[in-house]
């Protein structure tokens, strides 16, 4: 969405960017997004949050990103720009699941709906809320030497804000690893990890969590025995065709309407 409204500003003119190349990035973030989201292994997959705790990954997550973010007001020219969306791409990569997964070990499955639902609120109203920051953080009329997409793109700051209180506001887990920067304001202890078990083994969710990882395993037979049955290929062309046309619909709207 930033990009969409920094566009109205003349950023691809300044950046010698052409149309095929703002689709080309745009398409290149979501080959991050596909390609590191494939479940090959769960064990494998979920790694990094198994063995670094939500708390570490997902604020180190939110931090590149929004450091990646940030650094798009130094696009000049082509090879900037698709290296700039590689890079958010797999800032995000993982994020969605993994923040649903560590839901999935808090909250029984009808209170998990609740949680799920705020999440993704959350994400679609920042879409609706973007443009209308936008609208005043473009009349900024090149302060400090910044253009006013430039401006635009430093709303970036925000989510080191946004990493902080993940950091210290997500959830300390026994089993974690060692801590980063101490446990946080929110602490699960022994008990507290015993009885969120019991609850979720109630509830049939079976999550073993007394060294950090599931139960369940999925070998990569599985995986492709999933992907290639034909009832999943409605969702999947289905899904191709609206982000195939909804990612240059959101783009290019702004400059339509001017």
């Amino acid at each position: 969405m930033n990009l969409a409204s920094a566009l109205t500003d003349g950023f691809a003119e300044r950046s010698n960017l052409d149309r095929d190349t703002i689709n080309l990035g745009n398409q290149l973030l979501f080959l991050d997004t596909v390609v590191l989201e494939i479940p090959i292994d769960i064990d494998l997959s979920n790694l990094c949050v198994h063995q670094l705790g939500p708390r570490k990954w997902i604020s180190s997550q939110i931090l590149f990103f929004g450091l990646v973010g940030t650094l798009q007001i130094l696009i000049t020219n082509r090879a900037d720009y698709l290296a700039s969306r590689l890079c958010l791409g797999l800032a995000e990569s993982g994020y969605i699941p993994r923040s649903i997964y560590t839901i999935s070990t808090w909250y029984t499955s009808r209170k998990r709906t609740r949680r799920v639902a705020v999440f993704f609120i959350g994400m679609f109203g920042g879409n609706a809320l973007s443009p209308l920051l936008a609208s005043g953080i473009l009349k900024l009329s090149c302060r400090h030497g910044l253009r006013d997409w430039q401006w635009l793109f430093l709303d970036g700051l925000f989510t080191f804000l946004c990493e902080r209180v993940v950091l210290f506001l997500v959830a300390w887990v026994t089993w974690e690893t060692k801590p980063l920067v101490g446990r946080g304001l929110v602490v699960f202890s022994e008990k507290d990890r015993e009885i969120l078990q019991d609850r979720l083994v109630r509830d049939g969710d079976g999550l073993d969590l007394t060294d950090g990882k599931p139960k369940s395993h999925i070998p990569l037979a599985v995986v492709w025995k999933t992907v290639k049955h034909w009832r999943r290929w409605l969702h999947f062309v289905s899904t191709f065709c609206i982000f195939s046309t909804w990612s240059p619909l959101t783009t290019c709207t702004p400059s339509i309407i001017m």
